[in-house]
């Protein structure tokens, strides 16, 4: 059985609406918590987030939700919420977000806990199973829940409805959110494949009691020797005669240990193992069987591999080698992100952009965000979004579009480029760096997280721990103003 919170408070509990923060830290927790509180003490958004909340459920083997109904308590959904949150928010691995969570007295309080007589503790692997039941949908719809809550608080008038509101402007812009991965190369690559491989099979043998696995350590050091000596080999510029033969020597012990990799899925599926339990082995085999035929044909056949054939992890497949042509950054190791911000510093939308451009994703990413957000009036871009198409495009979708074209102007462009109305927008663009920075530093610099699922879900709770810590920080500024209002004006010493 799962809640959303437990009706009952424990003795000595106090009200999340009731605990103090301090206004004058400006440390980021007291941030996030004053967005969280903001959450909770609002009925109304309190009400949809507790609503979307109900979904974050573990899924049987059909991927249906389990019922909330039935089986043991899990974990509230508040406190996944408050822990997802902090985990982005703080830029933390699971470690230190234990830690916070068993240690700091302000979280703790915000997670449930009474301060003199819970002495409940989070296990590493209680956080990472709960954190893991969020998906990129359901932090979606409470990001909008959140974005909508934030326009309210930044409104000029109370009395401003939905139609009296300020017109939103709004910027997009993409950054690279890179995978946790190491600089590949086909040969480590290629390494990387077979040790699995053996490591896999090894462990498949000994379940199911195949012989001829035994000295799996020791093929495994092998193999990495002679890789090894294959590097130094490149790097002392070797005469090709010679390095072709030590490529062959590679590919050869490679074809062997992969053979033997081969034999052993013929044995399993002679017991009737198969399908997800040698899912894993079946993968690996796969990548080798690749690599090797690539440094085949690319060195020793000099053939040029196309990029599209290339795979650059073999443990984030997803993984894509992008050049955005910045100056000392000659390419990186991730996905697109595509983000739109607008003048009031929330996040709107966005969207991980895999095997596309910017010019692809524009008209998508706008359609999105006013169909979200009807208030949109402005949008501004870089040239990077810029095609034909575009141009003509983005203009149904919204009344100013700001998007500077690539190459040489005519004359009518050159009006169009040059006017007030484009030149205050292409000015206010830069601002969404800020953004970007901010989520980078809130860990969107490297995801930690494996596979495509685990990649978008950690974008996505990073967007929303943005969002949740910029409406703290107006809180703060709010409440630090109304104390200044309280005291008086300054008044000097006669």
């Amino acid at each position: 059985m799962r809640q959303v919170q437990h009706p009952q408070k424990q003795l000595g509990q106090v009200d999340i609406a009731g605990i103090q923060l301090d206004l004058k830290s400006r440390d980021d927790i007291p941030q996030l918590l004053l967005g969280l509180q903001h959450i909770y003490t609002t009925p109304a958004l309190r009400e949809r987030v507790f609503q979307i909340l109900e979904q974050v459920r573990p899924r049987n083997e059909k991927g249906e939700l389990v019922s909330a109904d039935n089986g043991r308590p899990g974990m509230e959904q508040w406190k996944t919420l408050v822990l997802g949150v902090l985990r982005l928010g703080l830029n933390t691995d699971h470690d230190r977000l234990q830690e916070l969570a068993n240690q700091h007295q302000t979280v703790r309080q915000f997670l449930g806990h009474s301060d003199w007589c819970d002495g409940y503790r989070y296990s590493l692997q209680t956080l990472r199973d709960n954190l893991r039941l969020f998906t990129p949908e359901i932090l979606d719809q409470i990001n909008q829940a959140v974005v909508a809550a934030g326009h309210q608080l930044v409104k000029k008038s109370p009395n401003d409805g939905p139609t009296g509101a300020e017109p939103l402007h709004a910027r997009c812009d993409s950054f690279v959110a890179k995978t946790h991965v190491h600089y590949p190369t086909d040969i480590n690559l290629l390494n990387d494949a077979v040790r699995k491989t053996l490591e896999e099979g090894h462990s498949l043998a000994e379940a199911e009691q195949i012989d001829g696995w035994r000295q799996t350590r020791h093929l495994i050091k092998g193999f990495k020797r002679q890789y090894r000596k294959l590097q130094k080999a490149k790097q002392r510029h070797t005469s090709a005669e010679d390095l072709e033969a030590e490529y062959l020597s590679y590919l050869t012990l490679a074809l062997d240990h992969l053979g033997r990799a081969e034999l052993l899925r013929v044995a399993l599926r002679a017991k009737g193992v198969m399908g997800q339990q040698t899912a894993q082995l079946e993968q690996y085999l796969y990548y080798g069987r690749l690599l090797e035929d690539q440094i085949y044909r690319r060195c020793l056949l000099g053939e040029t591999i196309p990029h599209e054939e290339k795979i650059f992890s073999i443990f984030q497949p997803h993984t894509e080698w992008i050049s955005k042509g910045k100056a000392g950054v000659p390419v990186e190791l991730g996905i697109r992100v595509n983000i739109v911000e607008d003048q009031h510093q929330f996040i709107l939308h966005h969207q991980v952009a895999q095997q596309q451009t910017d010019e692809k994703v524009a008209i998508g990413i706008t359609r999105e965000t006013k169909a979200r957000h009807p208030r949109l009036q402005a949008m501004s871009y870089d040239k990077g979004y810029h095609s034909p198409e575009n141009q003509r495009l983005l203009l149904r979708l919204v009344e100013q579009v700001t998007l500077p074209k690539k190459g040489r102007l005519n004359q009518k462009e050159q009006a169009r480029e040059q006017s007030d109305v484009f030149q205050a927008h292409r000015r206010h663009h830069s601002a969404v760096e800020s953004a970007i920075n901010a989520l980078q530093q809130g860990g969107l610099n490297v995801c930690p997280d494996h596979g495509i699922k685990g990649f978008k879900r950690y974008v996505a709770l990073a967007v929303l721990a943005r969002n949740i810590k910029r409406i703290g920080a107006i809180i703060r500024q709010q409440q630090i103003e109304k104390e200044q209002r309280k005291r008086g004006p300054y008044k000097k010493a006669a």
